[in-house]
């Protein structure tokens, strides 16, 4: 099955970083589509949106450089790619006038239908924080209808680390991963439980899976009270990965599960971190402030929120 992917691409080293990390894990993928979005941010006096809804409007000197900027931009992007090993056939690029890159880029996710939304980010500040109110942080916040990958800085380790826990966004977040990787030669997957030293999360029933799973899967393959390992690890064999790339961490006591995340993706070389996550407006608690706390510390990692 044919998967696509939406790039956002700027002349950032972030972009860089997030080109190279996709070429490192796909770039022998001939099943993967990548579109490359430049936004073109709007300028003056703010008109420049009705490109959009009226092509015959005669564009600002202003816009006219942001354009070709932006094309120049896809242009570098593109051929980075090539070079990296991907076909011409398999690239597809775009620019979108927007007045909010953010809202751009998730409108372009859910009208395309693609499988996941990849950006780069700048990193941490000065004062290692402020990762929120950017433009991959508004996409955290806002855009939850499609898988969406961090990329932080340079990535070289291939390893996975699934975050696993006894919920059906987690499980969900295991078939994106599954799905993504299906005919990859050699990924390695790490499953892995932090319990929260302080604070619990609500343990789902079994009925809960049953809609995506169907009961007869979860009757036999559902291991609740152990925090889903099995199922995780079936669910991932079921589409294809091998059992031997698939190992199991054991699980440990943390204050900050997102600081634990972090470290044993380190300590076992996993250069992305899969984390399931439900809906903002349903995320309370120990969900939602793990994907957040591991997302504001990571560094030189990719953080990919499925659910």
């Amino acid at each position: 099955m044919k998967k696509s992917i939406l790039v956002a691409a700027d002349s950032s080293v972030s972009t860089k970083n997030s080109l190279d990390y996709l070429a490192r894990l796909f770039a022998h993928d001939n099943d993967l589509t990548i579109h490359l979005l430049s936004v073109i941010p709007t300028g003056g006096g703010g008109k420049d949106w009705m490109f959009e809804v009226d092509p015959l409007r005669t564009e600002t000197p202003g816009s006219d450089k942001r354009t070709m900027a932006a094309r120049r931009h896809l242009k570098e992007a593109e051929e980075r790619l090539l070079r990296s090993g991907f076909a011409k056939e398999q690239i597809q690029t775009r620019t979108k006038t927007a007045t909010s890159i953010s809202n751009a880029i998730r409108e372009e996710a859910e009208r395309g239908r693609f499988d996941s939304v990849l950006i780069g980010r700048r990193g941490l500040g000065s004062v290692g924080n402020m990762f929120f109110g950017s433009t991959s942080g508004d996409l955290v916040e806002k855009c939850h209808k499609v898988p969406l990958w961090i990329v932080d800085g340079h990535i070289s380790a291939s390893r996975f680390l699934l975050a696993v826990q006894s919920h059906p966004a987690s499980l969900m977040a295991a078939d994106h991963l599954a799905f993504m990787l299906r005919n990859h030669p050699s990924a390695e997957i790490c499953l892995y439980h932090s319990n929260a030293v302080f604070g619990s999360q609500q343990v789902a029933r079994a009925e809960d899976f049953h809609a995506q799973w169907g009961k007869s899967w979860c009757d036999k393959y559902l291991d609740i009270d152990n925090f889903l390992f099995y199922a995780h690890a079936q669910l991932l064999v079921d589409n294809g990965i091998p059992r031997h790339r698939i190992s199991q961490l054991p699980v440990q006591m943390h204050l900050d599960v997102g600081t634990d995340l972090l470290r044993q993706a380190r300590q076992h070389h996993c250069g992305t971190i899969v984390i399931g996550r439900r809906r903002r407006d349903l995320a309370k608690g120990h969900l939602k402030g793990v994907s957040d706390k591991t997302l504001k510390q990571a560094q030189n990692i990719a953080v990919w929120l499925a659910g």
